[in-house]
Order: structure tokens, then C-alpha cells, then sequence
């Protein structure tokens, strides 16, 4: 149990350290805190056996970081959160980061600590339970519901939930220092290894939704849910250098009405303000940059955002822009269900206003809809193969809407069906036109996701078509079929379309190269081995592994250069068993695992009335021979050393 207490106090110290990097305090001012002050913070639950307490310590109390972002979306119930940290420690500051976990270790006289090495076990702790440490601290954010407000205000300050904290780091231990060796703590795990507090190996400690979790924060639901006004409140005090990002819900007309940071209830006015951006989803993004300057402190800075719903003075109604689609355009979809119709790449150069705008869709045909999402992405649900007209505006997050509408179409071009043909080893693909346009010219062709065979153009007008897509440049595996389809008033139809169609295998192609005088193989002088040549092909493009049988022995030393094969055959093996005449087989394996092969018969050189080297056995005309008639010493000497050279071969 001695052993478990220890190695659990090591787990406490490195989590109050290390996950601290994220930065949370209390909204309320904090002081700061020496090394000493924490540890005793540690001494007060460290006989909670799998507890650590975390509440009120800040990495800052210790440690610079060089750079740290924290993207944090308030979800829809105005309730929960879903906050993503990572802090960056670089260089000298890294190797402050390892040194300073090595002395809070020894300074509790703990097995381990203060030798001057940083271990993958106090990494492993990290991750085990680290998010009982960040449940017990403070978020540094609050809200507070009604007109503005400063410090001093009773907030609705935020928490965390330990249930959905994913945790993980980088290169906290680097796995090839130079200083790497094996634990030498008693209690180390098996396999654990640690490196020196001095390396200056960057590294990253991040905080994220855990797996199957909706949020791993939470605050007490604002009444007005967004609605009406509120301040939301940042502590900001020794954080060096971040960036904030919030992502708030979709809410009407929602904007900053005012911003203030706060250097001990003094504002200060020249630090820059928050970065505004409304998302074509209709939801509102505020970055915050944030740097405190360590010649600062004490000085307890504070950041207050003030919101609001009320619609401003002045607002501008958003414009269409040329690259939009025209009136009366037809714009294709490529199937049933939710389609993303066009990317937010291109939409953003549709229209502009200066609080941004999305698209309001009003569709003729019931349960047709349309929305963007937050990258611009437009967005259609569909009913069936059919078509809608529908009547777009643009509209701005506070209402005002374009001068012009824009009726488009929507539907899709045609349908198709494909299938593969093993006779000509092509791609069958059938295309049944809609009615949506009367003609249209299409270009496509096979793809895989790093390979396309050849494009084809077709026509299409009112009847269906079936074209052959040829399958060349493609490996065997999963084939879809990628193209565009351009019409007369239709926007170009880009398309790729997954029918489930493997393309199969086919075996590698073996030829063996023929000498001048039609021998297949050229004899070594000794008589007791062979050289066999030729080219290899995978009609795919596929990687091929060789081998070679003969007299139940195989070998794989062949010498490739690209096409090209080459390999030496012993006949020792063929001797010992009382075998003069040869047949070799030589087999190739595709990455499929398809095998290609090529039987190849060596007569016995001293045969009578054989003067050359064999023929290839599907056509093979010589006859058969023996050994020639030689006195019983010559016969002994022959196999004594083809038995000789084949053991050598074997040594080899």
C-alpha cells in the first residue's frame, strides 16, 4: 500500500502542474500562490484514495506557456458548453515545465522526484485521471443576466463537468532524447521511461470532449435564454498570451453592445477589442486576444462583454452579387435526403452586408427546406426525385432583408445505376435523365480517392444511355464514378457516386526471356546451377512479391529491376533425390493476393542428344535424359559436390 500512496501522490502533483496550463481561476481576484502554498494545497486530500484537488490553482501560479486557444461554443439550451483548450510550451519554457514537476516531487521526498528526469508514468497519470483535477477548478468565466455589469456582481460563474473532460498531451516525455533510459523508481511500470527535466522537446497538453459526451461544461441557464441583455465576464490575470473564441447559439439580432477591460477596476482602453463575426448559420462568433505582460502583476485584469438583442440605429440591408445564381437558375442536387448543395467557398462571394447574412429559402413544394451552416455550406432537404421552386432572400442577423428576391429551382439532373462488366474488365454505367433539363453535356469518368481512369464526354438528352468508363490507372478495390454535368441555365452539377463496385484482381504476368539459341535457361560451368531471366507485369499496377519451386525447395532471391527478373537455381536438392531433369515453377503475388504462374522445364545438360537448355513446359518438346553413362567414381564425384555447393547455398 506504501508503494500505491506514493505513486498516487506523484499522480496529484503532476495533474495540479501540468493540467493547469488551461489557465482557469475564479472570475473572483486571486492572489498568487507560492510553490509551498500549493503543495500544502496537496497535503489536504492526499489520503482520498483516486482524488485530487485542483480548486483555485492556475498553471500561471507556476509556469509561462507560450501560447494557448480556447474555442468554447454555449450550446443551444443556453445551459451547457463544449470547450476545447490547448496550450503550446516551447523551447526553454518546456524544460522549465519538466524541471519545476521534478522539484514539486522531491520536495514531498517521493520516490522519483527530484532526480532530474521526468517519466511516462507521471505522463500516464495525466491522462487517467486527470479530469477529476479539472472538474475541481475554476473556469475563469461567469455571466451575469440584465443591463451591463462590472466586478463586483454576484455571477453566474461557470464549471466544468468531469464526465466529459478528454485529456491528452504531447511529447511531455519525448520518446528519442538523447537522455531516454528505463525508470528507476522502485514503483515504475513495466516499460516506463523518462528523460531529463533539461530536454527543450516542444510539447502540448489539450483538453477536448471526451467520446459519447454532449459537454464538459456548464452554468445555470440564463432565464432569457439570449434573448435580452447580458454580460459575460473573463478573468484574465497572468494569462501571457491566448486567444478566446465563443461561439454563441443562433439568437436574433444578437450583438455586443459594449466592451471594457478592466486593469484593477480601471479601464484600460488600450488593449484591443473583440473581433465580431456572424456565421451564415445565423450564430455569432467573438474572438478575444489576450496578453498579460508578466512587469503586470499584481495588477488583476478583468474582461467584460456587454450583449444585447436590441436592434441597432442604423443597418444596412444586404446586397446580391454578381457571382450569385441569376434568376430563374436551376440548381442541381445529387440525391434524396439532406444534400450540401453548394460550399461555403463559394457561396461567401454571393452577397455581402456588414454584419454578415445567410440565406432565407420559401420552397413551393411541402417539406422542402434549406439552411447554411456555420462555414457558408447551403444546405437543402429534399422530398423524393422531384423539384422545387423556391423564392431566396438575404437576410442579415438583425432582420433586414435584400431589396430583390431570386427564385431558383432545385432538383436533380438525372438518376443512374452502374455495374461492372468482367468480360471487358470495364465499368457499365446507365444515366436516366429527370426532365429537369432538356439537354446536358456530362464528363466522367472511374475514380478512387488517388487514381482516375480516363474521362469520357457524353451527350444526354431525353432518353436514358449507357456508357462503358474504362477502368485503366485504377487498383483493384472500391470504384466510384466522379463527374460534372453542364446544362443551359443550370449551375454546374459536380458529382461523384459511390454504387458499391469493386474492381477485381487480375493475376501478374510472368514471361521468361529466351536465349539466342532457344534455351531457357544458361548453365553454370560447375553444371550445378542454372540462371533463369525474364519480366514480370501486374496488369493492375500492383506490387508483386516471386518465388521459385523446384524439387519440393523454394527461393525468393530473385533480382528485380523493374520489369525485369533474374535468379540462380541450385540443383543440389534435385541430385539428393535422384532428380535429373527440372521443373521449376515460378509464382507472383499481386497486394491483392491474386498469383500469377509459369512452369519452366530444364532438361539435364549431360542428357544424350540435348543441346539446349529447355523449353518452357506448356511447350515443351524435348525428350527426357538421364545422366550420362559415366563410370561409378565420375557419378560419386558429380554428387558429391552438387551436395557440396547446395550446402554452401544453404550457409549462405
Amino acid at each position: 500500500m506504501a508503494g500505491i500512496d506514493a505513486r498516487l501522490k506523484i499522480s496529484s502533483l503532476i495533474l495540479i502542474t501540468i493540467m493547469l496550463m488551461m489557465s482557469f481561476s475564479p472570475i473572483q481576484h486571486q492572489d498568487n500562490r507560492s510553490e509551498e502554498k500549493i503543495v500544502s494545497h496537496v497535503d489536504a486530500r492526499e489520503d482520498d484514495v483516486g482524488q485530487v484537488n485542483c480548486s483555485g490553482l492556475t498553471f500561471e501560479d507556476l509556469f509561462d506557456y507560450n501560447f494557448a486557444s480556447f474555442d468554447i461554443e454555449i450550446l443551444d439550451d443556453w445551459a451547457t458548453v463544449d470547450y476545447y483548450a490547448n496550450s503550446w510550451v516551447n523551447g526553454s519554457n518546456a524544460a522549465t515545465v519538466r524541471e519545476n514537476l521534478d522539484n514539486l516531487i522531491g520536495s514531498q521526498n517521493l520516490p522519483g522526484g527530484g532526480n532530474e528526469y521526468i517519466s511516462t508514468d507521471e505522463r500516464d497519470a495525466v491522462r487517467a485521471i486527470g479530469p477529476d483535477c479539472i472538474a475541481d477548478m475554476d473556469t475563469r468565466i461567469g455571466l451575469k443576466e440584465g443591463v451591463a455589469h462590472r466586478s463586483g456582481a454576484d455571477w453566474n460563474n461557470w464549471s466544468f463537468v468531469q464526465d466529459g473532460i478528454g485529456l491528452d498531451e504531447v511529447n511531455l516525455v519525448p520518446a528519442d532524447h538523447e537522455s531516454k533510459r528505463s525508470c528507476q523508481s522502485a514503483f515504475a511500470s513495466t516499460g516506463c521511461y523518462e528523460v531529463e527535466v533539461t530536454a527543450i522537446d516542444d510539447l502540448e497538453i489539450s483538453m477536448f470532449l471526451a467520446d459519447d459526451e454532449t459537454n464538459n461544461a456548464q452554468f445555470n441557464q440564463l432565464p432569457n435564454k439570449g434573448d435580452s441583455n447580458f454580460t459575460l465576464a473573463l478573468n484574465v490575470t497572468n494569462i501571457t498570451d491566448a486567444v478566446y473564441v465563443f461561439t454563441f447559439p443562433q439568437t436574433q439580432g444578437l450583438r455586443i453592445l459594449d466592451f471594457s477591460t478592466m486593469d484593477d477596476g480601471i479601464q484600460n482602453d488600450a488593449l484591443e477589442i473583440p473581433v465580431v463575426e456572424y456565421l451564415q448559420d445565423g450564430k455569432l462568433r467573438v474572438s478575444i486576444d489576450v496578453e498579460y505582460s508578466a512587469s503586470n502583476y499584481p495588477t488583476i485584469r478583468e474582461i467584460y462583454i456587454d450583449f444585447t438583442t436590441q436592434a441597432p440605429d442604423e443597418n444596412d440591408n444586404p446586397i446580391w452579387h454578381n457571382s450569385a445564381p441569376a434568376d430563374g437558375k436551376i440548381i442541381p442536387l445529387s440525391g434524396d435526403g439532406t444534400i450540401i448543395v453548394i460550399d461555403g467557398d463559394v457561396t461567401e462571394n454571393w452577397a455581402s452586408d456588414n454584419d454578415g447574412w445567410s440565406l432565407d429559402c420559401d420552397f413551393v413544394e411541402d417539406g422542402w427546406s434549406s439552411q447554411m451552416d456555420e462555414d457558408g455550406a447551403f444546405i437543402i432537404t429534399s422530398v423524393g426525385t422531384g423539384s422545387s421552386q423556391a423564392t431566396c432572400n438575404l437576410l442579415d442577423p438583425f432582420g433586414a432583408t435584400s431589396e430583390l428576391s431570386r427564385t431558383w429551382t432545385f432538383g436533380q439532373p438525372f438518376t443512374s445505376s452502374a455495374t461492372m462488366n468482367d468480360e471487358t474488365e470495364e465499368l457499365e454505367l446507365t444515366i436516366v435523365p429527370t426532365g429537369l433539363v432538356g439537354e446536358m453535356t456530362i464528363i466522367v469518368h472511374a475514380h478512387q480517392s488517388e487514381n482516375m481512369a480516363d474521362a469520357k464526354t457524353i451527350a444526354v438528352a431525353n432518353s436514358e444511355i449507357t456508357t462503358s468508363l474504362s477502368l485503366n490507372k485504377l487498383r483493384p478495390g472500391a470504384v466510384m464514378v466522379m463527374g460534372t454535368a453542364d446544362a443551359t441555365s443550370m449551375m454546374t452539377y459536380s458529382f461523384m457516386l459511390d454504387f458499391g463496385l469493386q474492381k477485381v484482381s487480375s493475376p501478374p504476368v510472368i514471361e521468361l526471356v529466351i536465349g539466342l539459341n532457344q534455351e531457357n535457361a544458361t548453365w553454370d560451368d560447375s553444371g550445378l546451377k542454372f540462371t533463369l531471366k525474364g519480366i514480370v507485369i501486374d496488369p493492375d499496377g500492383e506490387d508483386v512479391t516471386m518465388r521459385l519451386s523446384i524439387c519440393g525447395g523454394s527461393a525468393t532471391d530473385f533480382i528485380r529491376e523493374g520489369t525485369d527478373w533474374e535468379i540462380d537455381v541450385s540443383i543440389a536438392s534435385c541430385f539428393s533425390q535422384g532428380i535429373t531433369e527440372y521443373d521449376v515453377t515460378i509464382s507472383a503475388t499481386d497486394e491483392s493476393g491474386v498469383i500469377g504462374t509459369l512452369s519452366v522445364f530444364v532438361p539435364d545438360p549431360y542428357a544424350e542428344d540435348n543441346n539446349d537448355g529447355g523449353t518452357v513446359a506448356d511447350d515443351k518438346t524435348s525428350e527426357e535424359g538421364g545422366l550420362p553413362s559415366l563410370s561409378m567414381l565420375s557419378t560419386l564425384i558429380i554428387t558429391l559436390l552438387a551436395m557440396a555447393y547446395w550446402q554452401r547455398k544453404q550457409y549462405l
